[in-house]
C-alpha cells in the first residue's frame, strides 16, 4: 500500500513540476512566471521528496528528504517576494493584459529608498 502512495506522490510532484515549467516559458512577464516557480515547482519538488521519503525504506534517506522539503518551503516564497519585489523596484512592468496592479500607487525607488506614494495618484 506505502509502494502505491509513494509512486502516487512522485508522479504527481513530477506532474507539479512540469506544468511549473511549462509556466515559466509560456506566462507573459516575471510576476506571473514566479507565481508558477513558486507554487508548481515547490509542491512538485515537496511531492517528489515525500514520495522518496514514503519509497525510500531508510529511516535516515526519509529524514533527508522532509528536511529538503521543509527548507523548500520556507524559502522558495521569501525568495520569490525578493525578486518580484526587486523587479518592482526596478521599473519592470506588469504585463499590459493584467487586470490588478496593488502596487499602482508606490513609486518604484531605484535608489534604495523606501516606496513613497505618488501624488495625485
Amino acid at each position: 500500500m506505502t509502494d502505491y502512495i509513494g509512486m502516487t506522490l512522485l508522479v504527481l510532484g513530477i506532474a507539479f513540476t512540469l506544468f511549473g515549467c511549462l509556466g515559466l516559458i509560456r506566462l507573459p512577464d516575471v510576476y506571473n512566471r514566479l507565481q508558477a516557480a513558486t507554487k508548481c515547482v515547490t509542491l512538485g519538488t515537496c511531492g517528489t521528496l515525500l514520495g522518496v521519503a514514503i519509497l525510500s525504506g531508510s529511516v535516515s534517506i526519509a529524514l533527508k528528504a522532509l528536511l529538503c522539503g521543509l527548507f523548500l518551503l520556507l524559502t522558495a516564497p521569501v525568495a520569490a517576494h525578493a525578486i518580484s519585489r526587486g523587479s518592482r523596484r526596478a521599473g519592470i512592468p506588469l504585463w499590459s493584459g493584467s487586470v490588478v496592479d496593488a502596487m499602482k500607487d508606490t513609486a518604484p525607488a531605484v535608489d534604495g529608498s523606501p516606496s513613497e506614494p505618488r501624488a495625485g495618484g
